[in-house]
């Protein structure tokens, strides 16, 4: 199907996801629930402040003294022909990775590019992503190996679990009553973890002998004596200084579970409480569903590897970021290429690649460098989303290259990219392995988070106790201060949102390894 065909927001007259047509996403703006992902509030709901009831005075301060920069309005967006505004005094920083170049090949502020007029809602291109892939084929993998995948069919006890009666504690297995008498030291009797005593005698009625946590509880011990809870005599006798019940710290056979017993289902990420268990049962390998192979593209003349920015040069802050960012995700990254601002080296690279998604950086805009867009038009893929109402970020694109690969052009910008990445990379990938939607986590602001008159904004915050967050500045589109300084992305609804209210939020991976 050629660009355009099944696109949402992607200019006039085309066909939405839904099968509506129109010019605008308003037309359907309030039909659409978030049914199949954690955000699911009507699609165009105004925020907060942006209600009746608002005033002024009552309206989210605007941030731009401290990084947070006023998005550009229709006025500010230049036109064709038109030179692009003068940018803010907080846009004046060298943007770490643009998208939009003008002319010159330089960096515009503040992401000023042709707006797509129907961009698509967030909510509804989050939940498009999210459905776009089937779980990949399923895979056999050694334990190790297996960790960050989900489980490709249900984990059963191979064995009963344990798997005969085990002493649960250092001491003495017993017979009986007591007092108990003990063997000769010369014996060497002592039971211990791994001895294989099922075929030795009995221990008879009145006996007892030493035992090690986690060995096989011999044959006739009716409970294990604690180190702590016995005396020895001298005469090798041995009493008990507190009650002795049957089956005292002995852990029965199948206690945990029987043979057979369903453990855990389809789709259980394997973490490594879960590779501990599956070896416990009996695995030695696990079907899980194949990772996702990633190939991520960075477009862009201007971008340096190392050292300080010079000569018009900006340092390359996405390619570092990007693939531990989508291992995290469950994602194999198979290269990260830097392939400048070349269109046919694009094509090339994105026609000859095999991974299940292609991710771009930057060149996503409508600039004479910005080469995504006549790509996939010369490849034949299918616009599944062409433009978001979000900011930082709209111009993010996903594509359908083929039956089963994805390409996801993300913005340049450092911010915009992760907007990017959240929005339809993490959904696409979980889906392609096979992971469960989240839980929905809804957080109350500790202070008021400015919006955008009409765009969702994916805003940095630092959690606070008592599922609070407090919004965190420098969130412009090309800044990575207050993300790194962050533990979550809030979900700002248009209009912005006051202190005291209650949005979505987003996890980001480093903040859920601390938490552990």
């Amino acid at each position: 199907m050629p660009v355009g065909s099944g696109v949402v927001g992607g200019g006039r007259g085309v066909t939405s996801a839904d099968g509506q047509r129109g010019n605008s996403a308003s037309a359907h703006a309030y039909e659409f629930l978030f049914v199949d992902d954690p955000f699911d509030v009507p699609l165009g709901e105004p925020g907060p402040s942006a209600s009746a009831s608002s005033s002024p005075a009552s309206r989210p301060p605007d941030r731009s003294a401290s990084g947070d920069c006023p998005e550009p309005t229709s006025e500010d967006v230049p036109s064709p022909g038109r030179a692009a505004p003068s940018p803010e005094p907080c846009d004046t920083s060298p943007h770490p990775h643009p998208s939009h170049r003008s002319p010159s090949g330089t960096a515009m502020a503040g992401n000023r590019s042709p707006r797509t007029p129907s961009a698509a809602p967030w909510p509804r291109a989050h939940s498009i992503a999210a459905r776009a892939g089937e779980p990949l084929p399923a895979e056999e993998r050694p334990l190790a190996d297996a960790l960050g995948q989900v489980l490709a069919e249900p984990l059963d006890a191979l064995t009963d679990l344990p798997s005969f009666d085990t002493s649960a504690m250092d001491g003495w297995a017993v017979s009986g009553p007591g007092p108990w008498r003990l063997p000769p030291p010369q014996d060497d009797a002592d039971v211990l973890a791994g001895d294989d005593n099922s075929g030795s005698a009995p221990l008879r009625d009145g006996h007892a002998v030493r035992i090690a946590t986690g060995a096989r509880v011999p044959p006739g011990a009716t409970a294990v004596l604690r180190s702590e809870h016995g005396d020895v005599t001298g005469q090798a006798e041995l009493h008990a200084t507190r009650r002795v019940t049957h089956g005292q710290d002995i852990r029965p056979r199948g206690q945990e579970c029987r043979r057979g017993d369903h453990l855990l289902p389809e789709g259980t990420p394997v973490s490594p409480a879960v590779a501990g268990l599956a070896a416990a049962a009996g695995y030695d390998r696990l079907r899980v569903t194949r990772r996702p192979r990633v190939e991520v593209l960075v477009l862009g003349d201007e971008l340096l590897l190392e050292g300080l920015p010079q000569g018009g040069r900006i340092r390359d802050a996405l390619g570092p970021m990007l693939g531990p960012w989508l291992a995290a995700l469950g994602a194999e990254v198979t290269a990260t290429r830097r392939l400048g601002d070349d269109a046919d080296v694009l094509h090339d690279a994105v026609a000859a690649s095999d991974a299940d998604l292609v991710l771009t950086t930057g060149g996503t805009a409508s600039g004479p460098v910005d080469h995504v867009h006549p790509t996939l038009r010369r490849v034949g893929a299918e616009l599944l989303v062409d433009g978001v109402a979000v900011r930082p970020g709209h111009p993010m694109l996903l594509a359908r290259l083929a039956p089963g690969r994805h390409l996801v052009g993300l913005p340049g910008n450092p911010l915009a990219a992760v907007a990017g990445l959240l929005t339809l990379a993490e959904p696409l990938l979980r889906a392609l392995s096979g992971r469960p939607a989240p839980t929905r986590t809804r957080v109350t602001l500790a202070e008021a988070a400015q919006g955008h008159p009409t765009d969702t904004r994916l805003m940095p915050v630092l959690r606070l106790p008592g599922d609070r967050v407090r919004p965190l500045a420098f969130h412009g589109p090309a800044m990575l201060r207050g993300l790194a300084a962050a533990d979550a992305l809030a979900v700002i609804p248009p209009g912005g949102a006051a202190q005291g209210d209650t949005v979505g939020l987003l996890g980001v991976p480093w903040a859920s390894a601390a938490a552990v």
